[in-house]
């Protein structure tokens, strides 16, 4: 079953594995507040029945065929105002990963989906604890599709369907494990500039003219960044505006 990983410094040093359960991020969100629970303890599921994504959407994973876990994270270091960065970080851990696996072109879609030739392949939830201005404790959700060959949505697709390989879950976890590690030392060594640099230069749709939905009208628009706050920016017809989660969709 799932191991401790031999390449990682404290992330997943902890792994807590139940069968079955509605959603790791409410059971790691129990379990982070227990003082004995360590910083990077991992809580991974074989079905997750009721896993939750961005916008209140559920996720779709096919039991025992895809990597879906929560990573409890204590970044007491880190300011309220650089939260975005969690985003940040766990978003380029997952490209680096799947860079090892493929030469398909992947990029982040705003905040922290990870699309592979324009189809979904893992979401992540962040969900945060603020104490005074500091992120005191952070619930990383991850779903990775690893080797289900079939869904209900054709925008979404799995590393198995791509690469046309069938992956050993708890290896890629342990790989997974080593590429978070990477980039949340970086996050804690405050490399903000190369974290964000790197985040949009491998954002979805970045500079090209797409349309877009938001205030229920739809508009050709360019992304052109991410302000300090997370905030998607798009140059509209009416100039540049900023935009939250729940303020705009991707059409065409």
């Amino acid at each position: 079953m799932y191991k401790i990983p031999a390449n990682t410094l404290f992330l997943a040093k902890n792994i807590v594995f139940v069968p079955e359960c509605h959603s790791t991020n409410t059971l790691a969100l129990e379990l982070s507040q227990q003082p004995h629970t360590s910083d990077g303890t991992v809580v991974i599921t074989e079905h997750q029945t009721l896993g939750r994504g961005q916008r209140g959407n559920t996720w779709e994973a096919e039991p025992g065929k895809n990597l879906t876990f929560s990573v409890i994270l204590k970044p007491a270091f880190l300011p309220v105002k650089n939260q975005f960065f969690l985003n940040i970080f766990a978003s380029l851990a997952i490209y680096d990963l799947l860079r090892n696996k493929t030469d398909g072109q992947i990029n982040i879609k705003w905040p922290n989906d990870i699309y592979i030739n324009g189809k979904k392949l893992c979401g992540i939830l962040i969900e945060n604890q603020i104490r005074g201005s500091q992120v005191s404790n952070t619930i990383l959700g991850i779903g990775l599709n690893v080797n289900q060959r079939t869904f209900s949505r054709t925008t979404a697709t799995s590393l198995s369907l791509v690469t046309d390989k069938n992956y050993d879950l708890p290896e890629l976890l342990q790989e997974l494990s080593g590429c978070l590690e990477a980039r949340y030392l970086q996050l804690r060594a405050a490399d903000y500039k190369q974290l964000k640099e790197e985040y949009l230069n491998k954002l979805y749709w970045i500079k090209e003219k797409h349309t877009f939905a938001a205030r229920e009208n739809e508009f050709i628009g360019q992304i052109i960044g991410v302000d300090e706050n997370g905030r998607l920016l798009v140059e509209t017809p009416k100039g540049v505006e900023f935009f939250d989660v729940k303020e705009i969709s991707y059409v065409n």
